[in-house]
């Protein structure tokens, strides 16, 4: 019989549906029946495409015995990670300041109150390797319950007395450009000179520390920066990370190589990675990377698209039970797929072996399983058969039994592939990516906003959970770079009246900062603040770079007095450990490198030239604004200050500004 989470939307939720432990959805029906029953409550947390999170609950949650166990200790409750970062977040810290770690599974023990008193990762159900299992976990946290309450009590208030002082941030004199330096230095001594990306195993994409390192290669000019990234591209798209047959991104890797990845392919890896290829594609024109760009957004759309036009969250690791399944090969099935010299092709350059090419992760014994990846790059007569190999291969395992789709859409995920899409549609004149960007920021117009309210997740035809701030901040991102692609002056609007929104919900006005979450959401243990990276950038200092250039913008200086006081609030912080907040540090870049307001005030000749000028090359340190020869009102109420900025001699006429001035009026591209 299906317990309470049958009834939920999310997807990850909806896998526990049928498992015999009593699971509740987070929400005041559980802590009120925790509370009247006097039980704690045994807190889960993940996500519907994490590896660990099935392999505990096919151990345990699927277990009788076990799901015995905890029905009579706890009250159980299920959260989606993804649907609910707030609790997330607030528990992780929580559990990485008890076990100097985290990850997914998430398992936290709570009072009825929702005090933390216990924090773990995954457990297995029998004790081994020194860790302890559930079996014995289990009557231990029941046998203190019920006789050491003090205990419990004095574990709480150390917990709570540990989170306080995590979310005090130490103010200061806005960081100078030594902290971007300093930023830098610390990415480049991780840099791994032999594969490419930073630090050892396991290796994450970071595109946002990519994106960091190329700016301050536009800074300094000194070229390691540029080839560190440039060597993790390369790598990256080289190796097992990347789908060599149907595209896209897989997590990350659980080797220094780059080739033996965990198999879930996320919906924000794909967008970062599309900015992080087409920025360097913009430096270098390296063909690679702009097959990159559009192989990505081909997956994309293939995938992780509705038929409304919004995005899907992610595509699970595992199929038929196991991870990595649909995505290898052994020497007998691509026999029987590929002729001879196919087959010898594709074994020879994509490092295939008869025995296997990767260990297993525990065993560390070849599989005789396969996973396609590259010692080089292919030349143009390679990469013709192996477009032709590969459309072979892609159907065949297109035939496989699929990983699971998290078909949920989240709003920040959304609004990072929107942005991603805009700045590729814009850099490659694509318009298809543009149309779809476009698409995908209607639907949220449309489906994600009641009554002037964001919110955060759409499923199945219901909007639910309140927007977070990094909904709010990275919408205006993708507010922002539609406008730069487009020209479309609704978006640049949009983008303001979120930002307006953001700093009336969020803003701390004792501190300076944005909470993460809603004034009146569940946060037991206080709001948080956000500022260091982690998968994504955080909402900080996305909201950071957007208030500069807003203020860039819009001519409206209160917008970087915000931005100031963002700076000054987290200075300490982001002094010490720039380098962990790389968006942080592209705020301060934009401020830092004599950023520009570039307009193009269109007479009667054509002004694409000018558009196409300033969209191919990589100048991050400007925006971008139209005038057109139709008065656009919207714009007008927007800058105020465009009025004067006019095609003189009925020219289109070029405005180039930096500090409040602007330079000589250009009429010929060449010229600049």
């Amino acid at each position: 019989m299906p317990n309470r989470l049958a009834k939920e939307k999310s997807p990850y939720l909806l896998q526990h549906k049928d498992n015999p432990v009593e699971w509740l959805p987070w929400g005041d029906a559980a802590f009120t029946k925790a509370q009247k029953e006097n039980k704690p409550v045994f807190l889960s947390i993940g996500y519907a495409t994490c590896h660990w999170c099935h392999v505990m609950a096919h151990e345990s949650f699927e277990d009788e015995q076990i799901a015995s166990l905890l029905n009579d200790a706890f009250i159980n409750v299920k959260v989606d990670r993804e649907e609910r970062p707030d609790i997330d977040s607030m528990y992780m810290t929580v559990c990485q300041m008890l076990n100097g770690h985290g990850g997914w599974p998430l398992t936290i023990v709570l009072t009825p109150d929702k005090e933390p008193f216990f924090a773990a990762t995954y457990i297995p159900k029998e004790a081994r390797y020194g860790r302890i299992g559930l079996r014995q976990l289990i009557p231990g946290i029941k046998g203190m319950w019920a006789h050491e309450p003090e205990k419990i009590r004095k574990a709480v208030e150390s917990i709570k007395e540990g989170f306080g002082k995590s979310q005090q941030f130490e103010a200061g004199e806005f960081p100078g450009t030594e902290t971007i330096d300093y930023a830098a230095e610390q990415l480049a001594m991780r840099f791994d000179d032999e594969f490419g990306g930073f630090g050892s195993a396991p290796k994450f994409p970071s595109p946002h520390n990519l994106m960091f390192l190329l700016r301050h290669w536009k800074q300094t000019g000194e070229q390691r920066f540029l080839d560190s990234v440039v060597e993790t591209l390369i790598a990256m798209r080289l190796g097992g990370i990347w789908d060599h047959i149907g595209f896209g991104f897989h997590r990350y890797s659980t080797d220094k190589e780059w080739l033996l990845p965990h198999f879930e392919k996320m919906l924000y890896d794909q967008a970062l990675l599309m900015m992080a290829y087409t920025e360097a594609w913009q430096i270098t024109k390296n063909p690679l990377f702009k097959q990159t760009v559009f192989e990505i957004a081909e997956y994309v759309s293939r995938e992780l698209t509705s038929e409304e036009g919004v995005f899907f969250s992610a595509e699970d690791a595992d199929s038929e039970g196991e991870e990595g399944k649909f995505y290898i090969w052994d020497f007998s099935e691509i026999d029987s797929i590929l002729d001879e010299s196919d087959a010898s092709f594709f074994k020879t350059q994509f490092n295939l072996k008869k025995e296997g090419n990767f260990e297993d992760e525990a065993s560390k014994e070849l599989t005789g399983q396969n996973i396609p990846h590259l010692s080089r790059k292919l030349s143009e007569e390679e990469l013709e058969h192996w477009a032709q190999i590969r459309t072979e291969l892609f159907d065949v395992r297109d035939q496989r039994i699929r990983p699971q789709l998290d078909d949920k859409s989240l709003t920040d995920w959304n609004a990072l592939m929107i942005a991603a899409l805009a700045k590729a549609g814009a850099v490659f004149n694509n318009p298809e990516f543009i149309k779809q960007a476009e698409k995908a920021f209607s639907f949220i117009n449309q489906h994600l906003i009641n009554e002037g309210q964001l919110f955060h997740r759409y499923k199945e035809g219901e909007t639910a959970i309140e927007a977070f701030a990094d909904d709010y901040a990275f919408l205006i991102w993708a507010g922002i770079e539609l406008y730069e692609a487009t020209f479309n002056s609704e978006y640049l609007g949009k983008a303001i009246e979120w930002n307006k929104q953001l700093l009336n919900i969020f803003w701390d006005e004792e501190h300076g900062g944005f909470f993460f979450s809603v004034n009146d959401s569940d946060q037991p243990l206080g709001r948080q603040k956000q500022i260091y990276d982690g998968a994504v950038p955080s909402s900080n200092s996305v909201a950071f770079l957007n208030l500069i250039r807003l203020g860039r913008f819009t001519g409206n200086s209160k917008l970087e007095e915000k931005a100031n006081q963002l700076g000054q609030s987290f200075s300490s912080d982001l002094i010490r450990s720039g380098s962990s907040s790389a968006m942080s540090m592209m705020a301060l870049q934009f401020l830092f490198n004599d950023p520009k307001e570039v307009v193009i005030a269109e007479g009667e000749n054509d002004p694409t030239e000018f558009f196409k000028h300033f969209r191919a090359d990589f100048d991050p340190f400007k925006v971008l604004l139209f005038k057109p020869r139709k008065k656009d009102k919207k714009l007008f109420e927007i800058a105020s200050y465009l009025e004067n900025q006019t095609a003189i001699n009925k020219k289109t006429t070029l405005y180039i500004c930096r500090n409040y001035s602007c330079e000589k009026p250009v009429f010929d591209i060449n010229s600049l």
